[in-house]
């Protein structure tokens, strides 16, 4: 990356590295080289969710847990973050192989949500778990103080749904395992599987569809802890 275009993007972050090579590694994608960001993506998303989940936490003491997950994934999800990346000029930064360059990759949410979360990673080995928790908080600043417990609340099965594509992951599976009771007045079991979750939850109602819900609401609380 050339020394203007890096200290343009050093400047809309907000933070200086010590260890610029950090920053060169947590642009680069898998395509352009085998000394890629994919590591530091893992743990920026660990550090990401532990950041908003506290400032949640701090923002909202009388939220529940339901309200928590559900705010915390929105915030966390691949479209926001690829938000952020846009307002970064994320795209026009990154080190993509040949392939990636001509297919439009600097365009696509997926890399562009990735690299940032690969930049928060590569802050934390910089400066430490504060440090970098500081500088994602400030980049999420504005949506933070846009959220509200009142405004209008997505089912618990969208936001599932919209959690596991933006971690680019297969979506829920949901069976009917029992039904009980007479026609007027059945109970629905509903079970929903994920891939990535060794166990199924389950949620009984009079409708499937009520059952679907409960059974996502849970799962969501199971894997965002």
């Amino acid at each position: 990356m050339k020394p203007l275009k890096s200290n343009q993007l050093l400047k809309r972050l907000g933070y200086s590295f010590s260890q610029p090579a950090l920053l060169q590694q947590a642009l680069t994608h898998r395509s352009f080289s085998s000394h890629h960001n994919e590591r530091l993506e893992f743990l920026g998303d660990s550090i990401l969710n532990m950041s908003i989940a506290h400032a949640l936490f701090l923002r909202f003491p009388t939220a529940k847990e339901g309200d928590l997950s559900r705010l915390r994934a929105s915030l966390v999800k691949g479209d926001t973050l690829s938000e952020i990346a846009r307002e970064f000029s994320l795209g026009d930064c990154l080190k993509l192989g040949e392939g990636e360059v001509k297919s439009g990759g600097a365009a696509r949410s997926s890399i562009l949500a990735d690299a940032v979360e690969a930049i928060i990673g590569a802050i934390f080995l910089d400066s430490g778990f504060e440090s970098a928790r500081d500088v994602l908080l400030t980049w999420y600043s504005p949506r933070l103080n846009a959220l509200s417990l009142e405004q209008d609340e997505k089912d618990p099965k969208t936001l599932l749904q919209e959690y596991l594509q933006g971690r680019r992951a297969p979506l829920p599976q949901y069976d009917v395992v029992k039904i009980e009771g007479e026609s007027h007045a059945q109970l629905f079991t509903v079970t929903c599987r994920i891939q990535s979750h060794p166990s199924a939850t389950q949620g009984v109602a009079a409708s499937r569809r009520a059952a679907e819900k409960e059974a996502a609401e849970k799962m969501l609380a199971q894997i965002i802890p």
